[in-house]
């Protein structure tokens, strides 16, 4: 696992709604808005599961993940990519049905999905574009 930088990690804490990637076991891309991410650690982050369908399917199935996040002020942009971990049950689980629920106790909070951080990317265009950074 990689570390977050701290440019990423203000970068991603500016960043609503997120655009994550998933793919199904054979390939075929899914890219969605998600509202709800935290900054667990410099080496991990938690999204909440309240209205995924194909994206589920695909964690399931093949449990990686892309982040993309973009900073219009510092004109900064970073792709980061992890493992997934799905739970509905359990300490991250209960961790994360009471983050949602302090949000919008109408939310269903149906899966816990943590990422561990395993390459970070710079998604900005220019000379350094797709330079991995992490």
């Amino acid at each position: 696992m990689v570390k977050m930088p701290v440019e990423v990690r203000e970068t991603l804490e500016k960043q609503k709604p997120i655009p994550i990637a998933t793919a199904s076991k054979s390939g075929v891309p899914n890219v969605v808005f998600v509202g709800l991410l935290k900054i667990v650690d410099d080496e991990t982050l938690m999204l909440a599961d309240n209205f995924f369908y194909k994206t589920a399917q695909n964690l399931m199935e093949n449990p990686k993940i892309a982040i993309l996040c973009y900073n219009s002020e510092t004109k900064k942009s970073f792709q980061i990519k992890g493992d997934v971990m799905l739970s509905k049950e359990g300490e991250n689980f209960d961790a994360m049905r009471s983050w949602v629920h302090g949000i919008n106790n109408k939310l269903p909070a149906k899966a816990c999905v943590m990422v561990k951080i395993t390459e970070i990317y710079n998604a900005m265009w220019g000379p350094a574009a797709g330079k991995q950074i992490a």
